[in-house]
């Protein structure tokens, strides 16, 4: 093994290196949203894994599809321990870079069931897996604060080795890009699983269990659809053109991409530290510069949405105590005021310690999904949410991100996430949610916006395609 760096030529958007590759097998781009965006520093893009890990539900259970090379084997294990074990066996120093090769892709919502007895209800989806990761054994690292790009591997896989002289080529100024051929189009109007009724009805039974003392809070969500056909990246552009965020994604897995507009962190590792930023309160943002000022002022000193954060806070305090070394879990910062192109979110700052031979995998699964998304207390939110919502989320308030081979992890909330289906050439469809956290103080009218507020980046990329 040997370590390889390539310096490659910088560009302020990475779109324009991703592009190059867009179309390979799993290409995959964490993307910080420059430069759109004002938060992030690094992009990580990737393609061609070595391995893939893919999760299904079945008839007869939840199965894993371990495949490396042709090779495949099926596994009934829980996947996360399948994903610690594939990565077992690549282990190596931390670098300076954030990532230089290792696990890359979504966990889904639904693994949740993995982990704790739910009901079923929702109707689920079979064509999304809950689950597809990739190992890398090479990544380009893009660093915009430094205004460097860097192609990078450890070397694990020979195939590397063997085309390392072509991979440097490919992202060097003289290669020719290689743009999606197929335009993407909207081909129906967009369609929600829930009108105004429909969620006002859910919106009752949420106050109900509230006021039973069920729960205190509990995320809403609505799903979005609309039919389309063509390729999925210009779609992607125009999402991080209307709403640049800090923990963006585009995943091409051939018949499904995921495009993720995501603002929101989830959990990073390095090293021993941990970090999670869960947001909680929501305000639109308005053209009218006072207006939005005042949008931002109401937020701030709004006691309904702190109290919605600080639950939310004392919940991830509590989830990643479970792999923290105890004392060392701390609120570092509470209610700060971020501003994204479509909305202004209260966000704070949890951190600890990682225990002694706990990994970032265990890290993961006790902290899944997230409680920002689920509600409080957990399991009960989770079973009302598989109660009142049409449908799973799939994808949707799962986790996207990294695991390298060095141990640190980065990952977002998969919300502000679009899924498409049969992605190819063929008619397929574009889903995405929307939703929430509902108190015991919430008004349906307001809440009901708010989920309007948080799809509007999604809705406009959609009707921006529309042929109609």
């Amino acid at each position: 093994m040997a370590f390889l760096k390539h310096a490659i030529p910088y560009q302020a958007d990475t779109a324009n290196l991703f592009a190059k590759i867009s179309h390979q097998p799993w290409a995959i781009l964490l993307d910080s949203g420059q430069p759109h965006s004002q938060y992030g520093r690094y992009d990580i893009l990737v393609a061609d894994p070595f391995q893939t890990i893919s999760t299904i539900e079945t008839d007869s259970g939840v199965l894993t599809k371990i495949q490396q090379g042709s090779e495949v084997t099926i596994s009934h294990e829980d996947p996360f321990s399948i994903l610690k074990l594939a990565l077992a066996p690549y282990k190596v120093t931390q670098y300076q870079l954030p990532f230089a090769g290792g696990a890359v892709g979504y966990f889904g919502y639904d693994l949740a069931r993995k982990i704790e007895e739910l009901p079923e209800v929702a109707k689920k989806d079979s064509a999304i897996p809950a689950m597809m990761i990739g190992l890398y054994d090479w990544a380009v690292i893009v660093d915009h604060r430094e205004k460097t790009s860097y192609l990078v591997s450890n070397g694990f896989n020979q195939s590397t080795h063997d085309r390392w002289s072509e991979l440097c080529d490919l992202f060097s100024d003289k290669a020719q890009t290689e743009l999606p051929s197929e335009a993407f189009e909207t081909t129906a109007p967009i369609a929600s699983n829930m009108d105004f009724n429909q969620y006002a009805q859910a919106f009752g039974k949420v106050k109900r269990y509230i006021t039973e003392g069920d729960c205190y809070q509990v995320n809403l969500a609505q799903r979005f659809f609309v039919q389309a056909k063509g390729k999925s990246w210009q779609a992607y552009l125009k999402l991080r053109e209307i709403s640049p965020a800090p923990f963006m994604a585009y995943m091409n897995f051939g018949n499904l991409q995921v495009l993720s507009g995501s603002p929101e962190r989830f959990l990073q590792v390095i090293g021993s530290h941990v970090e999670t930023r869960p947001i909680k309160g929501t305000r639109p943002r308005s053209d009218d510069a006072i207006q939005d000022k005042q949008y931002a002022q109401e937020l701030k000193a709004s006691i309904k949405d702190r109290a919605e954060n600080l639950m939310i806070v004392d919940l991830l305090r509590n989830d990643i105590g479970k792999n923290c070394e105890t004392g060392s879990v701390k609120a570092d910062t509470l209610f700060q005021l971020q501003s994204f192109a479509n909305v202004h979110h209260l966000v704070s700052f949890v951190t600890g310690k990682i225990k002694q031979g706990r990994t970032a995998i265990d890290l993961l699964r006790g902290c899944f999904p997230g409680g920002s998304i689920t509600g409080a207390p957990k399991l009960r939110a989770m079973q009302i949410i598989e109660e009142l919502e049409p449908h799973r989320r799939g994808v949707y308030c799962g986790a996207i991100g990294y695991i390298g081979f060095d141990g640190n992890m980065d990952t977002n909330i998969a919300i502000r996430t679009m899924v498409y289906s049969a992605g190819n050439n063929e008619e397929g469809e574009v889903s995405f949610y929307a939703g929430g956290g509902i108190v015991a103080d919430s008004q349906l009218e307001k809440e009901y916006a708010e989920t309007l507020d948080k799809a509007s980046s999604m809705l406009k990329t959609m009707q921006y395609f529309s042929r109609l």
